[in-house]
């Protein structure tokens, strides 16, 4: 079975905890986590040309083995990155045990509330997209929720109206429209063939 194999049948079973399934089966050498890959996110790169972290406190959302989060940290920023997956956080605690990264393990759908608008920068690289459709509104709300400043989302796109059998269920555009929401108005949304590039600011 491969990767991509292994985290739909754990996603089509169980919408949140599967995160955490195909993390521990990957720990035990059963699974393989389809973006265990060990640069960022290319995207993400592209946007953060010239940009400095400095003072800034930056949030990765669904962090998995921390690829963007470590990349946010060389840019300045101080990061705190997150995932649902309690073997995902004690992977990558494992992976980077010298990061300056705070890895925590915490729920989209219900975040700390000490984290509403408290980071200048979050990052959110297709972990919505993981979630079933039903999901995506409630998820979009809490990012928004989180961002104090400016909000990068990262997704495939598909069309509105168009069939999805998901995993993953690619944002639409109105998805995209919709983290418009909680003071965020879009500066730039960019559709660069089958992927969202887009960025809110507060």
């Amino acid at each position: 079975m491969s990767a991509d194999d292994d985290a739909r049948r754990l996603q089509a079973a169980d919408p949140t905890g599967w995160f955490e399934k195909l993390y521990a089966e990957a720990d035990a050498g059963t699974a393989s986590v389809p973006w265990d890959i060990p640069t960022p996110q290319p995207h993400l790169v592209d946007w953060a040309a010239g940009v400095d972290g400095t003072g800034r406190r930056a949030l990765v959302v669904g962090c998995g083995y921390g690829r963007d989060s470590e990349f946010l940290a060389t840019l300045g920023f101080e990061v705190t990155a997150f995932d649902i997956s309690p073997t995902a956080v004690a992977a990558v605690r494992q992976r980077h045990p010298d990061s300056s990264v705070d890895y925590v393990v915490a729920d989209l759908l219900d975040p700390p509330a000490e984290w509403h608008h408290a980071f200048d920068l979050v990052v959110e690289n297709m972990t919505v997209q993981a979630l079933p459709v039903d999901l995506h509104a409630d998820a979009i709300a809490r990012v928004a929720w989180l961002t104090g400043s400016t909000l990068l989302v990262l997704a495939v796109a598909r069309e509105d109206g168009s069939d999805v059998t998901g995993p993953p269920w690619p944002l639409t555009p109105s998805e995209i429209r919709a983290f418009e929401t909680d003071g965020l108005t879009a500066l730039k949304v960019a559709r660069d063939g089958a992927r969202w590039t887009a960025e809110f600011v507060r």
